[in-house]
């Protein structure tokens, strides 16, 4: 990185952190785990399209915006997308039942994306298009002796390869099967996972060698990664609870169709997320969808901007827990009203917002220098270093209700502040803040008298 230090980010596979050099600098690519699309998308969701969204942005900085490809998939074909069909449209034949069920939810995911500032990966791969993809690779893998058949399904054999388990660091021994794997009698090993599965009449289902069928979770995202970013690329990321079993069946699917010594050479993973304190669950109440705080009320009582979300997430390192509180969201609403809304023109980054960043995307530091720069720095370097973070304040069109509304309060608040009355001044001077409404005290250059004009930030 010219001018400021090298990027450097944590390896998963290595649990290392070390300077990323891409396979070919004219050809940087990204794969990330996208949703499945059978339920509007939560908050904890919210976290990796905003994380590898930050990274996104980094690297086209560093290598050219024509220079990286970033892919991130929507798994359209799963049994939870079938039950939830099967549930909100009992009397509709079942493949159009899915249909309604994929185009509202991925429609509502890419909506929430661009709320939450993130920019559109260059592919966006549905799984149901890349079914082809998925039948070769499981071919080759029967081909070469790493898959078998048993029962109507077909299922990776893990005992065929030497290193699995390497993401994980899990002992192929003392292995359990994962999330979404049955151990059942017909696997040769506990930890081998279905490849492709037959369908019944009812089910979705495509032609295959072995039956009409659909593929396993884990193939999936093997055939779209080989299709849109090759057989080796640079960057795989998703969720920490992606480690296994998903990523580390993805590696094994991959290497062995393949013959490469690996898939990628960078893995990236962001860590779980609470909310105020505690794990997030439908049980608990507290369960919130990205749709609800943008819309509805339901959290905090109020509803929330997309902006507010992203810098909150942004406030703690990728890599660690997050706690999703009223009290950060507000910390995030306060030091957004702080912030110039401008144009960056011509100007780069500031050097400490890059060093930062360089530094396996540290956003904590990243806005605690982009904070200073708000305070008194060159006001273009300010908005082309927040716009690295995606979080650069918009000028805002005002309607003229809320502008009269907003004189009043101004003017009310002067007369508290000739009265003396600072403590009430002052409350109505924070109410406004909380509203991005930033005022400014000046005295009349002609008359001498207070004056107070204001500015909305967001």
């Amino acid at each position: 990185m010219a001018g400021s230090a090298e990027l450097r980010l944590y390896n998963t596979l290595t649990r290392e952190k070390t300077v990323f050099a891409p396979i070919d600098r004219d050809n940087v690519r990204m794969y990330v785990c996208g949703p499945t699309v059978y339920d509007f998308a939560h908050i904890g969701n919210a976290r990796p399209v905003i994380v590898f969204d930050v990274l996104f942005r980094l690297l086209r900085h560093v290598y050219g915006a024509d220079k990286v490809v970033y892919a991130r998939n929507i798994t359209d074909v799963d049994d939870k997308i079938n039950a939830r069909a099967l549930r909100d449209y009992p009397g509709l034949p079942l493949n159009e039942a899915i249909r309604r069920v994929t185009e509202k939810t991925e429609t509502q995911f890419l909506d929430d994306a661009r709320a939450l500032g993130c920019l559109e990966p260059t592919h966006q791969p549905r799984a149901t298009e890349n079914i082809g993809g998925m039948i070769e690779i499981i071919e080759k893998l029967l081909a070469n002796g790493h898959a078998y058949q048993a029962e109507g399904e077909v299922l990776f054999d893990t005992r065929s390869m030497r290193d699995y388990g390497q993401l994980s660091k899990r002992n192929l021994d003392e292995q359990q099967a994962g999330a979404r794997i049955a151990v059942d009698a017909h696997k040769k090993n506990p930890g081998d996972f279905v490849l492709w599965k037959l369908s019944s009449h009812n089910e979705p289902g495509w032609e295959s060698p072995w039956g009409r069928g659909r593929p396993g979770w884990h193939i999936e995202c093997s055939a779209m990664s080989q299709r849109y970013v090759g057989e080796v690329f640079d960057i795989h990321g998703g969720g920490l609870d992606l480690i296994f079993p998903h990523h580390e069946n993805e590696i094994a699917q991959s290497r062995c169709a393949h013959g490469t010594e690996v898939m990628a050479n960078v893995w990236m993973h962001n860590g779980f997320l609470q909310v105020e304190g505690r794990k997030m669950s439908k049980s608990e109440g507290n369960f919130v969808t990205i749709y609800e705080l943008l819309h509805t009320e339901k959290f905090g009582g109020r509803t929330w901007p997309g902006e507010v979300l992203r810098l909150a997430m942004l406030m703690t390192h990728y890599r660690e827990p997050i706690d999703f509180s009223i009290k950060r969201l507000e910390e995030a609403e306060r030091l957004l009203a702080k912030w110039p809304a401008v144009d960056a023109g011509n100007a780069e980054p500031d050097a400490a917002v890059l060093a930062a960043l360089a530094d396996d995307l540290n956003t904590v530091a990243a806005v605690q220098a982009l904070h200073a720069l708000a305070q008194g720095g060159d006001p273009s370097v300010f908005a082309a270093s927040a716009a690295l973070l995606g979080v650069l304040p918009e000028k805002t069109e005002v309607d003229e209700a809320v502008a009269l509304d907003i004189d009043r309060r101004v003017a009310a608040r002067l007369e508290l502040l000739k009265a003396k009355n600072f403590a009430e001044a002052d409350k109505l001077r924070d109410e406004l803040l909380a509203e991005g409404v930033q005022l400014k005290d000046g005295k009349d250059a002609v008359s001498g008298e207070r004056v107070t004009t204001w500015e909305l930030k967001r």
